[in-house]
């Protein structure tokens, strides 16, 4: 099958409740409603079977783990299948007992699995204890083959780096996803809460510069308190879908659930590529030491 040198793209943006099977099958609904509008591929964001349970360190939540393939693959397979479309799975993969992932599954228009990406970059903050739940992705950092032609898709907290962006660029992907789950502490609101969300948005859409390709985010809304007396997260929702020059082409609200839909045109992403040609001129031979941790005397 030729690739499509246009294809639509569809964000979920979602609240999720305590009930995995209820999350879903609401997750199954707005799939179908997104390809009944157009969408060719979709994502949804990060954990999308349960709330973001890594507010806290608790073992029993182990328990939402799931094989991979396992049975949302298998259920959101079949709706692939019958929609002809490419879906972007994100689960928490139990691989074995002890070793869990933060993982993106990739399920192909044929309703089978193309790929897995697991997430590289795993934080440890104040209510974002992911240190705790999962093992760093050994996968690496990989652009899949699909209907739509290559993919890429990274998770969350591998936004801020911008190697994991370069590295899928190189490989071929048109289009990079970041399914999410991301908000404010409450306290930090007023204070800082503009210049943190801008600051996400800023470093996505310089992804998408610096690479000439489209970045898609989708992000989950709801204010999620696990224990009654934490101030619990607020996410911004504010999916976004931004195109090789940065330009933000489609956005969603904070605290609406949305279906967002965009276009990918290919022909848009060669124009721009050969005006701003930053892969033609890197500077390959002088980048070696970009594999330290930090350069200074002692290295």
């Amino acid at each position: 099958m030729a690739t499509p040198k246009r294809f639509t793209v569809g964000l979920i943006q979602m609240a999720f409740g305590n009930d995995p099977a209820k999350n879903l099958t609401r997750a199954i609904k707005q799939i179908e409603q997104a390809a009944r509008q157009g969408a060719d591929i979709v994502c949804l964001p990060e954990l999308f079977r349960s709330q973001y349970f890594c507010q806290t360190e608790n073992v029993e939540l182990f328990d939402l783990a799931e094989p991979v393939p396992g049975p949302t693959t298998t259920a959101l397979g079949k709706i692939a299948k019958k929609h002809g479309i490419v879906l972007i799975a994100p689960l928490f993969e139990r691989r074995a007992p002890g070793i869990y992932h933060n993982s993106a599954a990739i399920i192909d228009a044929h309703g089978k699995m193309s790929g897995l990406y697991r997430k590289m970059h795993i934080p440890d903050d104040p209510a974002y204890y992911e240190k705790f739940y999962f093992t760093p992705g050994d996968i690496g950092f990989r652009a899949y083959e699909t209907s739509v032609g290559k993919i890429g898709t990274l998770i969350c907290w591998d936004q801020w780096y911008p190697e994991g962006a370069r590295l899928t660029a190189l490989q071929g992907a048109s289009i990079l996803f970041y399914p999410t789950a991301i908000g404010w502490h409450p306290h930090e609101k007023k204070q800082y809460g503009k210049a943190q969300r801008e600051a996400w948005q800023t470093i996505q859409r310089g992804h998408a510069i610096a690479n000439g390709i489209y970045v898609a985010t989708v992000n989950r809304i709801g204010h999620e308190r696990p224990l009654k007396d934490s101030p619990g997260i607020e996410f911004w929702g504010s999916s976004f879908i931004s195109d090789p020059q940065g330009v933000i082409i489609a956005e969603a609200s904070v605290d609406k659930e949305e279906i967002l839909l965009a276009e990918v045109d290919l022909g848009h992403l060669e124009e721009i590529r050969r005006n701003w040609p930053f892969l033609r001129d890197r500077r390959i031979d002088a980048y070696g030491d970009i594999t330290q941790r930090f350069l200074d005397s002692t290295t």
